[in-house]
């Protein structure tokens, strides 16, 4: 029976996933390249990962370890990249480049401490990420809206997977120095898996993969008294709403908005949280519900145009936001509120807000 070990299952699907994203037109923006690279760099990974602990190819070890330095920095800059209003040009992030020189540096001259530079690199950008993620899923101003909460989750995800991998070397140092590796396929393999998970949420941040499970955007922090500076922000955001109607836009974000407005992104995300109290894509969506309340009753437009009419790309995001703001599925609603229009035909249509 032929061995196939699971790094190769892992790096099989990962390819699979890179080849739909290569066919989606909007992968060529230059913000989205590096999570292109990413997984790349990661389904490389698996395969080495594969050839190491699968068939004990030693040769492998010093590619493995220089691709695993380049991945964590990759891994960070694919994401901080969402945190700026215009990416930086690929040429900027060569710094990015240095912990895998330094890793190459040390096979040639000084093995004993490949090890320990792995894992300070895992911990470094794990760390980074977490600093990064702090401001919540509006600090993420090149995320589509439609995605900016799954954008951020993905970014804890990855922070996360990131610290656990410099914990999983840790144990395996200590297996080798306890029981010779015993143990260190099997650590290997389940981070393996991890990585897996990694690239999922990876690719959600980039607009691609969103779960289907219902999730709950958590609540933004109570505001502070608002300023009159926020009051005219947000009046003239209310405004470029109604009249230009841009959040019918898939592609909106924080940053598109707050250059509609001539305004810095975290002004723009400062005064909707104080005016309104909620994230900016809580308050870009309850317009895109809104929306497509008006078009389930007022058309007999299939949901799934009402949907792409509104702005919204993903189903699960689409249900999950008509739930949260009208208290029912939008099916559930047009059936309601068209019972209720033929009993009393003066009726206007409900629109609850939260």
């Amino acid at each position: 029976m032929i061995f196939v070990p699971l790094p190769f299952v892992v790096a099989l699907l990962l390819l699979i996933l890179l080849v739909r994203m290569l066919r989606t037109e909007k992968w060529n923006a230059p913000g989205r390249r590096l999570f292109l690279a990413l997984i790349a760099a990661y389904a490389l990974q698996s395969v080495l990962i594969g050839f190491r602990w699968g068939y004990d190819t030693l040769a492998i070890m010093p590619f493995q370890a220089v691709l695993a330095a380049l991945v964590a920095p990759l891994s960070f800059a694919s994401f901080a990249d969402l945190t700026l209003e215009t990416p930086r040009p690929l040429k900027r992030q060569w710094p990015h480049l240095l912990p895998a020189i330094g890793v190459a540096l040390a096979f040639a001259f000084w093995r004993d401490i490949v090890g320990l530079s792995l894992i300070l690199i895992f911990l470094g950008y794990g760390l980074s990420l977490l600093w990064i993620s702090r401001s919540g899923a509006d600090g993420l101003v090149a995320s589509r809206l439609d995605g900016a909460f799954l954008s951020h989750r993905s970014l804890m995800v990855t922070a996360v997977a990131l610290i656990a991998s410099a914990l999983s070397d840790v144990f395996i140092s200590l297996d080798f120095d306890n029981t010779g590796g015993a143990h260190a396929g099997r650590i290997v393999a389940l981070g393996n898996v991890i990585v897996l998970l990694i690239l999922g949420s990876a690719a959600a941040a980039a607009g691609t993969s969103q779960p289907e499970q219902p999730a709950t955007e958590a609540a933004p922090p109570p505001p502070s008294l608002p300023t009159e500076e926020d009051g005219a922000v947000a009046a003239h955001l209310d405004s470029l709403m109604e009249t230009r109607q841009i959040y019918r836009d898939p592609e909106l974000n924080l940053s598109r908005i707050a250059r509609k407005l001539g305004l810095p992104a975290r002004s723009v995300s400062t005064a909707v949280n104080r005016i309104h109290g909620m994230s900016v894509s809580q308050y870009v969506n309850e317009f895109r519900i809104r929306f497509a309340c008006d078009q389930l009753v007022r058309t007999e437009l299939p949901v799934t145009s009402v949907m792409f009419e509104a702005g919204f790309i993903s189903k699960s995001n689409f249900n999950r936001e008509f739930l949260r703001v009208t208290g029912a599925s939008p099916t559930e609603y047009r059936r309601r509120e068209q019972a209720g229009a033929a009993a009393s035909p003066s009726r206007a249509p409900a629109f609850v807000s939260p």
